[in-house]
């Protein structure tokens, strides 16, 4: 089972369509899930991938030679059908399922089972073989709801008129999560953002995301700044550029908040446990969901996911791919 894909370091490989999903290192042809760096890397000379993926990879890498494939949409590459469906991750993510004769293999990129209104649901495809990411793969990670965390935001930003809450937050898909949890929370007043953030908020709003009052940082007296939320990369909260801001509460949505020694390390006050991966109940209820013959795992905590499929006659395997990072989610 599964003979025609390839696990390799740099990527997984498909021989008899000449291409590679998420691959490291610039190939001919690239099946991208997602746009995160460590899955969405420049320099291919041609691109599958869904519009707003590769709209995110043009933002960050430049003209791309992309193929647009819509959700749902079958295209043969080969001899194998291939369909982008959603992941839920981020705006544009996507599971890869290829059908090659009888056999089904869906490999799922980063994915969470949680509501997010700033991208489609992750929609559970039945599957022979099943290749699934553990970032949060041990039983420990288990995310509380999103709203109660924005609700602690929240609450700490009113209790403290006279100062701002600065939150780290990555660039891609959890910045703007966060702002439109907070609109949906009702908190419609500016929301200010670090230059970083700027490019991938505008390039959100232009693909339809409606992020509300958003304005720079910059420039901005640290008086006008007082009893509002400021967004930067997790990188800059304890930078010279904060220091300019109305003694900020540091906070920080990850879903490595859940270990309060990454907190400390970084002093975040106010640690807001917010993940855009799927937790350990979520990725073995996803498993059991879609069925899968074999789970094949690609990076994160390869061996308690393995050891868990095991113990349920499931075949399972590791595959230590290399270049999927620990990102700040």
């Amino acid at each position: 089972m599964g003979a025609w894909i390839e696990p390799h370091p740099q990527g997984l490989y498909l021989p008899s369509a000449d291409a590679w999903i998420d691959p490291s290192t610039p190939q001919r042809r690239a099946l991208v899930t997602h746009g995160h760096a460590d899955h969405a890397r420049g320099g291919h000379d041609a691109v599958l991938a869904t519009a707003e993926t590769i709209a995110i990879m043009e933002a960050r890498y430049g003209p791309q030679n992309g193929q647009a494939v819509a959700y749902g949409k079958s295209i043969r590459i080969g001899d194998i059908d291939v369909r982008f469906v959603p992941a839920g991750h981020v705006l544009g993510s996507a599971q890869i399922v290829l059908e090659r004769g009888p056999e089904r293999i869906v490999v799922s990129g980063d994915y969470k089972r949680r509501p997010d209104p700033t991208c489609p649901p992750f929609q559970p495809v039945p599957c022979d073989i099943f290749i699934t990411e553990a970032t949060f793969g041990l039983p420990v990670f288990r995310h509380p709801d999103a709203g109660s965390e924005v609700d602690r935001l929240l609450a700490a930003l009113h209790a403290n008129p006279d100062r701002c809450v600065l939150v780290g937050a990555y660039a891609l898909g959890k910045a703007q999560r966060l702002i439109m949890e907070l609109r949906g929370r009702g908190h419609h007043d500016p929301i200010y953002l670090h230059g970083a953030m700027q490019r991938l908020c505008d390039l959100y709003r232009a693909l339809g995301v409606p992020l509300g009052d958003l304005r720079p940082a910059t420039g901005i007296k640290a008086a006008d700044m007082k009893g509002h939320v400021v967004l930067c990369p997790p990188s800059a909260l304890n930078d010279r550029w904060s220091r300019r801001l109305p003694d900020p509460i540091t906070a920080m949505a990850s879903g490595w908040m859940r270990v309060r020694q990454r907190a400390r390390q970084r002093n975040v006050e106010l640690p807001l446990v917010m993940s855009d991966h799927a937790d350990w109940d979520e990725l073995t209820a996803t498993i059991l969901e879609v069925a899968p013959s074999e789970v094949w795992v690609t990076h994160g905590r390869e061996e308690a996911l393995v050891h868990w499929c095991h113990t349920r006659q499931i075949r399972a395997r590791a595959l230590d791919l290399i270049g999927f990072e620990d990102e700040d989610d």
